[in-house]
């Protein structure tokens, strides 16, 4: 069973999300939260498999919960998806680089909202197709290109899919490769960027306007 923790300081949302998940048959919701400090403490109590943060939260926000359960620097962190009604660029950009392992808006729906608890615990990240978007008009001019990074062109295809919220299978039948080879590139990528996963490896080709 796939072991799932909701914050969120609204009620309603904590009662629709666990009745989503509590219909799944590979799904069981072992906490909830309805602050941020009190987020943490459960987090690292029950060690979810999957925690699901809001972001604007009472006592803590869900941002800094993330950096706490999952940034920089913390040993065996703790998978977090960030769910929200706020797309602003700031915290999409943020919530990024601190480790989330996917983002989604709260009207994304609940198939979208189990297949990003599945993609969390399976490795992958998914991200919804409109926060890509609001990233690519609202992030700060590209930076300059480089030419250090040593990114193959294939490599630099499978960045590009991963920058759109493709699974692994899904690059693999996009590009007529295998779903091994495509984790052997998307190794290869993070080395290469020293990124810690392929969240930042997005956030990574976002900045540079690599994908359209």
């Amino acid at each position: 069973m796939i072991r799932v923790m909701i914050a969120d300081d609204q009620a309603m949302v904590r009662t629709g999300f666990g009745m989503i998940l509590g219909a799944q048959p590979d799904m069981e919701l072992v906490g909830e939260a309805a602050d941020g400090v009190a987020a943490v403490s459960l987090a690292r109590q029950v060690r979810p498999d999957v925690a699901l943060l809001d972001i604007r939260m009472p006592r803590m926000d869900g941002l800094e919960a993330l950096r706490l359960l999952a940034g920089p620097g913390v040993v065996d962190p703790i998978r977090v998806v960030v769910v929200t009604t706020f797309d602003l660029d700031e915290y999409v950009h943020t919530a990024l680089r601190n480790g989330a392992c996917g983002f989604l808006l709260k009207d994304s729906g609940p198939a979208l909202l189990v297949e990003a608890v599945r993609a969390a615990v399976s490795g992958d990240a998914l991200i919804s197709p409109s926060i890509t978007v609001r990233l690519l008009e609202h992030l700060s001019p590209p930076a300059p290109a480089r030419d250090d990074t040593g990114l193959s062109p294939r490599e630099l295809d499978v960045v590009k899919l991963a920058a759109r919220g493709l699974t692994n299978a899904e690059i693999a039948a996009r590009l007529y490769i295998a779903v091994g080879t495509v984790k052997t590139h998307l190794g290869s990528v993070q080395t290469k960027l020293g990124a810690r996963n392929r969240v930042e490896i997005a956030a990574w080709a976002w900045e540079r306007r690599l994908i359209d």
